[in-house]
């Protein structure tokens, strides 16, 4: 019995250990791996991935920022390939973070392994950046200098940041081109893969607002971008997304839909919502306005039967022409009020369901217990009259036949 037990437990770990070696087989550089640390050196460590594959990490990888040692051996990483050496095999393991290089031999040896390496921005020239890298001289073009383009490349002057070095030529002196859009593309799309796993609509979500538009303002979800429709933004009106948001600014916001397209740079569409996240200020609203409640808002927009009023983002009623309060007949609410002006108002009525709160200027509403509001639907009736001309030539025969 015990030689059974025995010889399941062989199959099995032979069968974990094959799984793995085939799983390696097809890992491209992008993808994130598991693997169990197995030595720690004083620059690297060595990471078991199973079968036959070891991935390698710098040290610094795997450091807090007082430069505390993160893991132990036997521990669990998990790290995505930035490359794969093309003699051992192994994976190079990391964040993207680009290599401290010593001289043109490491220049090379970058450039070969097509590993990242760091360089300090120098100088902002005609069509891009001058780099220092390991004490070399390197060109990056201003298309590779980030995904979105860079208006003022000056602003990067001074900074460390991480390149590919994409063409090597010449001896001492090399021509050195480099390019760090490259990299930031490798990570976007490792990093969009995780994203697409968690993106269904329903799904709250955190982003970065990375541009504002008329329409609406763009949110990266990591990865890849949604937007939010300027109406999604919040329950008031809001005439431009500058008003509440920001470019670079943290935000939430719940997936409304997913729609795919033939852009092969942007798969999908996904409109995203930042009001479905907020309180619907319809909620309690008759609670907090009573009848009879003294209110404050903006005269948002006239119409020939009444103004609009808000009285908090998202809450707007209307002071229908009878309520306006002039002390005399208006034909037209402009002749009373206008647009943008602040008032002061009393509420005749609230009705949640249809989401309509009548008001009054009218100071004589004040006290009032009981008052006699219009309905919406009779703001658009016409009022009673004369009559047409024909009705009135009609009374009249009629009067003198009698």
């Amino acid at each position: 019995m015990k030689d059974t037990e025995d010889f399941k437990a062989l199959l099995k770990q032979y069968e974990q250990e094959h799984a793995s070696a085939d799983q390696q087989k097809d890992v491209k550089v992008g993808d994130r791996v598991r693997g169990r640390v197995v030595c720690v050196g004083e620059e690297q460590v060595f990471v078991d991935l199973g079968g036959k594959s070891e991935g390698v990490m710098e040290v610094g990888a795997l450091t807090d920022a007082d430069g505390k040692l993160t893991v132990n051996v036997g521990d669990t990483v998990e790290a995505a390939v930035i490359s794969i050496d093309e003699e051992s095999g192994s994976l190079l393991l990391g964040s993207q973070h680009g290599h401290h290089l010593h001289g043109l031999a490491d220049l090379e040896q970058a450039f070969r392994q097509q590993l990242p390496v760091e360089g300090r921005v120098t100088g902002a020239i005609k069509g891009g950046v001058e780099v220092q890298i390991a004490g070399q001289r390197a060109f990056c073009p201003a298309s590779q200098i980030d995904i979105r383009f860079v208006e003022d490349l000056s602003e990067l002057v001074g900074q460390h940041l991480d390149f590919r070095i994409t063409k090597l030529e010449g001896g001492r002196r090399p021509n050195l081109v480099v390019s760090r859009r490259a990299l930031l593309e490798e990570e976007q799309r490792a990093l969009a893969a995780e994203t697409r796993a968690r993106v269904e609509e329903g799904a709250v979500l955190k982003g970065t607002v990375t541009s504002l538009k008329d329409y609406g303002a763009f949110v990266d979800l990591g990865g890849i971008e949604g937007m939010v429709h300027i109406s999604e933004l919040a329950y008031g009106h809001v005439k431009h997304p500058s008003e509440i948001l920001s470019e670079g600014q943290p935000i939430e916001v719940q997936v409304l839909r997913i729609e795919q397209s033939d852009n092969p740079k942007r798969p999908e569409k996904i409109a995203l919502s930042v009001r479905a996240l907020a309180r619907d200020p319809w909620d309690n609203a008759a609670e907090r306005f009573a009848l009879g409640t003294r209110v404050k808002g903006t005269i948002t927009r006239l119409q020939s039967f009444g103004a609009f009023v808000e009285i908090e983002p998202g809450l707007e009623g209307l002071v229908h022409v009878s309520e306006l309060g002039a002390g005399r007949r208006v034909s037209h609410p402009q002749e009373a009020v206008a647009s943008g002006q602040e008032v002061e108002a009393t509420v005749l009525g609230v009705d949640t369901e249809k989401r309509r709160i009548s008001l009054s200027l009218d100071e004589s509403r004040k006290s009032v217990e009981a008052p006699e509001a219009k309905s919406y639907t009779d703001y658009g009736k016409p009022k009673e009259g004369f009559g047409t001309l024909g009705d009135l030539l009609r009374d009249s025969m009629q009067k003198r036949k009698s």
